[in-house]
């Protein structure tokens, strides 16, 4: 059965957020250029679903069924948060409830699209003029996520550089790029996606003074061997990985789904949900959710080892048909 699945045909298809107001989150994606290529609504159980994704005629996942992409981003919306003064969401990023991070877009002139977000009232996490990181660049959503800015230039040094100033930007250039979740052993977590999920670590940057790695995976050819650098790419994942975590029996990070809710999953589409499960079962994984769990049955949920959850669902290429 499992014979039936390749990892090579999988994709990182998109990162879950809960929103309280969907009418301003989605205008903020959109406002970074991402097109709403799907809505799903479940007035029964009282949410709806938002997929947004870069769609232009530039876009890598150009005119693709939704499932069939990297890089797209699901807003849950439960009913009647928008009303409730009281209803906040969890970041990620503020203690005692750190886990996930951010996303990230790259963009094709950095200090263009910071300006253009700032022009239209939204705020920032950090400037490129703040701190010594200056060619990196967070904004906030309506509720607070964090979104990574970085350059598709490698070569750009961001607030600082000559060939940004006096220069437009086009949102129809830009990438989902990564989602950022924190992972409190590394070496057990980049065995989960590299072995289980299949995979590859693209690029390991180091930042022993600071106390931190970076880990970046995505599928596909490592960049070394395309000569593409990430920043190009869409729908990859960087896992955060802060020494000595791993040393602590009782450290733990928040994995979104807890109170106070937030973040909730990852999800990859797979060329045969069946098979796939079948190979999961069989490297003993860990589930939230088995396909057969449930009413819904063309779901399933993995957890990583820090208790992420990580969405299975059919690639609608190979299966020819709409999985909802």
């Amino acid at each position: 059965m499992a014979s039936a699945t390749n990892t090579s045909n999988y994709k990182l298809n998109h990162t879950m957020l809960r929103v309280k107001d969907p009418k301003a989150s989605v205008k903020f994606y959109e406002f970074l250029g991402m097109s709403l290529v799907k809505k799903l609504a479940f007035p029964d159980n009282k949410f709806d679903l938002y997929f947004l994704a870069y769609d232009s005629p530039k876009a890598v996942s150009h005119g693709a069924s939704t499932f069939d992409r990297e890089g797209v981003i699901e807003l849950t919306h439960n009913y009647g948060t928008e009303d409730d003064p009281n209803y906040t969401v969890n970041n990620g990023n503020k203690e005692p409830h750190r886990g996930f991070g951010h996303v990230c877009i790259s963009v094709d002139h950095i200090q263009a699209c910071c300006d253009r977000i700032e022009q239209a009232g939204y705020k920032f996490q950090k400037k490129l003029t703040d701190g010594r990181m200056r060619n990196i660049a967070f904004a906030l959503d309506p509720d607070g996520y964090w979104v990574e800015i970085v350059s598709q230039n490698i070569k750009s040094t961001g607030a600082d550089d000559p060939a940004e100033q006096g220069v437009e930007t086009d949102v129809s250039t830009y990438r989902m790029n990564h989602t950022m979740i924190r992972v409190k052993d590394a070496e057990k977590s980049l065995k989960f996606y590299t072995e289980t999920l299949g995979m590859t670590l693209l690029r390991t940057h180091e930042a022993k003074e600071a106390g931190f790695n970076l880990y970046f995976l995505g599928y596909g050819a490592n960049d070394n061997e395309t000569g593409s650098i990430t920043a190009h790419r869409e729908g990859l994942l960087e896992l955060t990985w802060n020494y000595g975590t791993e040393k602590d029996a009782d450290f733990k990070y928040h994995d979104g789904n807890s109170e106070p809710q937030g973040f909730g999953h990852i999800c990859v589409s797979v060329d045969n949900l069946d098979a796939a499960c079948a190979r999961f079962e069989q490297m003993q994984a860990n589930w939230k959710k088995r396909l057969t769990d449930g009413r819904m049955k063309n779901v399933a949920f993995l957890l990583d080892p820090d208790g992420y959850w990580v969405e299975v669902v059919q690639n609608e290429r190979f299966a020819g048909k709409e999985n909802f």
